[in-house]
């Protein structure tokens, strides 16, 4: 995607599949915010056609991480799990389970794992349900029932982007209420240039650094 336009077509595309505001977020690496915005500026640009949609100013501050030529690849992916499971081996030889959060930290938890000789769990993040701005997920999260428990186990935690932090902080949430304890996270690219969460260490392979002046 190279400009504001094809993430707004994106995001209408994927609205019109039924995903939720939530899921288009995740999809399109950017806030739950931006991704709301993304799908109003589609609903009005069908509504009024003649107005390009880059027209309208007052959009979100956010910064769009596209990492698609790594994730089309399974070599390269291996190779980008590869140093990120370096970054966490720091934290010992004790740490048995990976846990990643869908659906774009599942396949790159998956590849971290087999580094790190871990089993492998995943959880999704109760951001999937969410649909308009304001609303509260009742539900929660939850974890997957085919692949490994928490059961009381010290675990690492993988997702591609950190955005806002709240996704990360939930799902750290989640795993201290099944009795697990999270010693590290570790993403492709954070957003938010932090270093930790909750008490726990944050690791990326990329911070990402938006530099400008206040108006």
């Amino acid at each position: 995607m190279k400009n504001v336009d094809d993430l707004i077509e994106s995001a209408a595309e994927l609205a019109d599949r039924g995903l939720s505001k939530g899921e288009i977020a995740d999809e399109l690496n950017v806030s739950r915010e931006t991704a709301s915005w993304l799908v109003e500026r589609s609903d009005t640009a069908t509504q009024a056609t003649s107005t390009p949609a880059t027209t309208v100013a007052g959009g979100p501050q956010d910064i769009h991480v596209d990492w698609s030529a790594i994730g089309r690849d399974s070599k390269r992916m291996s190779a980008i799990a590869e140093a990120m499971a370096d970054l966490l081996v720091k934290h010992g030889e004790d740490v048995d389970l990976t846990v990643g959060i869908e659906k774009a930290g599942g396949p790159i938890a998956t590849l971290v794992a087999r580094e790190l000789e871990t089993d492998l769990a995943t959880y999704t993040p109760s951001k999937h349900q969410w649909e308009e701005e304001g609303d509260v997920e009742q539900d929660g999260g939850t974890f997957s029932r085919n692949f490994a428990t928490i059961r009381d186990r010290e675990c690492y935690i993988v997702d591609d982007t950190i955005t806002s932090g709240t996704t990360m902080r939930e799902t750290i949430g989640a795993i201290r209420a099944r009795g697990g304890e999270p010693l590290a996270c570790v993403v492709l690219a954070d957003k938010q240039g932090v270093d930790e969460l909750e008490g726990v260490p944050i690791y990326s392979l990329l911070q990402v650094i938006s530099v400008g002046k206040d108006e």
